[in-house]
């Protein structure tokens, strides 16, 4: 999926930082890194990109963890689209 790395870094950022504020910035980095991907590897990319949120949520507390679930949630609901 293009672009995978890179929305990988920021959604660490961003759920290292916790702030709900950055919930629209982490599901528009998804949305984005769909819309480059072709649509032979988008679940494929999507379940990279959970597997890593679930990662972080089990080694993450607060708030961290809760944009953890947050992110892995709408995955989930990206995956159930494709």
């Amino acid at each position: 999926m293009a672009g995978l790395a890179d929305c990988l870094s920021f959604l660490r950022l961003m759920i290292a930082r916790g702030d709900p504020k950055g919930i629209p910035l982490a599901t528009g980095a998804i949305d984005d890194c769909l819309a480059m991907a072709p649509v032979a590897a988008r679940r494929r990319g999507l379940r990279v990109l959970q597997q890593d949120a679930i990662a972080l949520h089990v080694t993450s507390v607060g708030v961290q963890r809760s944009f953890a679930e947050t992110v892995d949630a709408y995955i989930e609901r990206k995956l159930a689209d494709e």
